[in-house]
């Protein structure tokens, strides 16, 4: 990875962990994701303008980014609403290399050294000893880790499958620029159906503000990630995004004064250290 690679990810992941910060803090939940996602809408619109349109071949994968993308963005807001920033946003980040890894074992006959099981005890024991740690209010939450494992499922499906897609359309910026603007429709269309009221709402301060503040903020991130997808292996710029678990649990600790104990500081970064050590082991 070359060191703009590697700086532009890092500055990914901290845009993500801060817009994730945002749509945890907001009262309202629906109308904080909404906001984000369809503040995507004049960037991405700006995107496709600015870059090649993308070839046919990525066609199948802006359909299969639409599926992944809306149903991590549903339970992410779900479990934001059950559990702290500091347990949901490890737990959900952390999962995808794990299941990448048992993927390449069970379907696609990886065999993995000794530097790969360790990475993935490692984060298989982090997260489920996240699912234990107490909340803000000091209780266990481990229906908050399940929902948050569950978004890490489609964080994985996304990654793979943009990664891949980027590639195929020949154009990062337009690929992503497509997927935001079909993901903006289909979220819409959701809203609209089943939280009637929460698109004239983005329209109020606080519905403007996460329009402009976090709309930006995502839409970088992810195209700073998609672009490094072409100029480096999907796996490394993965694993490196990963250090957003850290300006996560920084940003919900000292901004959001959620309830910090070694045994959550531990878990978070037992998670971080197998799936940076899984990526990074061959």
């Amino acid at each position: 990875m070359s060191t703009v690679v590697i700086l532009t990810t890092l500055l990914a992941a901290l845009l993500h962990a801060s817009w994730n910060a945002m749509a945890k803090g907001a009262a309202d939940k629906h109308l904080s994701m909404a906001g984000v996602i369809i503040g995507h809408l004049p960037y991405a619109v700006l995107g496709l303008f600015l870059a090649p349109a993308p070839d046919p071949a990525a066609y199948p994968y802006l359909l299969g980014s639409l599926v992944f993308h809306f149903g991590y963005q549903i339970f992410l807001i779900n479990a934001y609403r059950l559990g702290d920033l500091t347990q949901v946003y490890p737990v959900a980040r952390g999962i995808a290399p794990l299941i990448v890894a048992v993927v390449s074992v069970t379907l696609l006959n990886v065999v993995l050294g000794w530097p790969e099981v360790l990475a993935v005890v490692l984060i298989g024991t982090g997260l489920l000893s996240l699912g234990l740690v107490r909340g803000s209010g000091g209780a266990r939450n481990p229906k908050a880790a399940l929902v948050a494992a569950v978004t890490g499922c489609f964080i994985a499906g996304y990654s793979l499958v943009d990664g891949l897609g980027a590639r195929a359309a020949g154009t990062a910026v337009g690929f992503y620029s497509w997927a935001a603007i079909g993901n903006a429709v289909v979220f819409a269309v959701f809203l609209r159906l089943r939280k009637p009221g929460t698109l004239r709402r983005l329209f109020t301060p606080e519905g403007r503000f996460v329009l402009t503040v976090g709309g930006l903020a995502s839409y970088i991130a992810y195209v700073l990630v998609v672009w490094g997808f072409t100029q480096a292996p999907i796996a490394l710029v993965t694993a490196l995004r990963e250090t957003s678990i850290v300006f996560a649990l920084f940003i919900g600790v000292v901004f959001m004064k959620e309830r910090l104990d070694v045994f959550k500081l531990g878990s978070t970064f037992l998670t971080l250290i197998g799936a940076i050590l899984l990526r990074f082991a061959r």
